[in-house]
């Protein structure tokens, strides 16, 4: 019996034609939270964000990675959360540390930007494939700045419920299937969720959740999904770091024979010698290919 306190539930509402996704998480969240004291404020868009990268990355059924990265103006500089097709989770959030936290999204300043981006594993070419959406943030709410964003990018009206504290992040997720077009049935679906609050979101596993809110709609449990705290670093993925800063840049780093970076999601540390990183510039560097939109 699978006792993990994270996991993803995916779901069908076959008389609806609505298709939706429950995650709770715990343990991954406190071992992502081990690693910065973040205010309150900050610590919760963190673990919504991580909630909500796990719930898009079942729905778009992606085969590599999907990250939700915000980039601020204001007290918050950088927000990023990921999770693999493996269910790895991982996530980190800088902040200025002269500015006060943001209260919601609407605090983040001019110019700030969210986007959401899936890569898929290298094809035969050696190139991995990126899909990329920058989301406007015309909402105060995660949950909201996602909703608009998939009904007027995707055009698949989708319900969205994020809630985090210090112990746990959860999401609900709801969206109409892939050509269906029937209003009457998604209005049912979008009142039973609306009877779920953030809190009984948090308290609550996946299966009661998904019995007593669509008991009537016959819902049909595709898959179940443990997931973990897991960082996805490598040393060739720091060398493709060093290969973007430039052979100056990176041999300026060089203290005492090495430089050493260190992975700021688990903290694993990584040391190149002089010789190390002029072998990195004689080598040709990685190509990723422009990113198209989300499909």
């Amino acid at each position: 019996m699978n006792t993990s306190t994270d996991r993803l539930l995916r779901f069908h509402l076959p008389a609806a034609h609505v298709r939706g996704a429950i995650v709770h998480l715990q343990e991954s969240w406190a071992s992502i939270q081990s690693r910065a004291d973040y205010a309150a404020e900050v610590r919760n868009l963190l673990g919504e964000s991580l909630a909500a990268s796990a719930l898009f990355a079942s729905i778009l059924k992606t085969d590599g990675r999907l990250s939700i990265q915000i980039r601020g103006t204001q007290g918050l500089r950088t927000l990023f959360a990921e999770c693999t097709a493996q269910g790895h989770l991982r996530g980190i959030a800088r902040v200025a540390d002269d500015l006060p936290s943001p209260k919601d999204l609407s605090d983040l300043g001019e110019g700030a930007i969210l986007a959401l981006t899936l890569e898929s594993p290298p094809r035969a070419n050696g190139e991995p494939h990126r899909y990329q959406g920058l989301v406007p943030i015309e909402a105060a709410s995660l949950s909201g700045v996602f909703e608009d964003y998939f009904r007027q990018s995707e055009q698949l009206p989708t319900r969205l419920l994020l809630s985090a504290d210090g112990d746990r992040c959860a999401g609900l997720l709801l969206q109409v299937m892939p050509g269906s077009n029937d209003a009457d049935d998604w209005q049912r679906a979008s009142a039973l969720f609306e009877t779920l609050g953030a809190e009984e979101l948090l308290a609550t596993d996946a299966e009661t959740l998904l019995h007593r809110l669509f008991h009537e709609e016959s819902p049909e449990v595709l898959a179940k999904q443990p997931l973990t705290f897991a960082c996805s670093c490598s040393r060739a993925r720091i060398e493709e770091v060093f290969q973007t800063l430039g052979v100056e840049e990176a041999m300026a780093s060089v203290i005492d024979g090495q430089a050493e970076v260190v992975c700021e999601f688990c903290g694993k540390a990584y040391a190149f010698t002089s010789d190390e990183l002029s072998q990195v510039f004689e080598r040709p560097s990685a190509t990723v290919p422009s990113p198209d939109s989300i499909q």
